[in-house]
């Protein structure tokens, strides 16, 4: 499944689960992400490098009935 997805640059680090957490628009609807990842430096590159694995994952998943999809790299 190919679905547009618009990011929002709303990333953040939450350190009690230790992963980072960012929102989307995913056809019309908000959706949010976790991914589990070490904490680093937020870039522009860590920010795509995110992005590409949420849009890897769509091409044979969707988010789950909260709108949630949750990552572990």
């Amino acid at each position: 499944m190919n679905q547009a997805i618009l990011f929002n640059d709303d990333f953040q680090y939450i350190d009690a689960q230790n992963c980072w957490c960012f929102t989307g628009m995913l056809s019309g609807a908000r959706i949010t992400i976790y991914i589990q990842a070490p904490k680093r430096d937020i870039t522009d590159a860590l920010k795509f490098e995110l992005e590409e694995l949420i849009e890897d994952y769509l091409e044979d998943e969707e988010p789950d009935e909260d709108n949630i999809i949750r990552l572990t790299i």
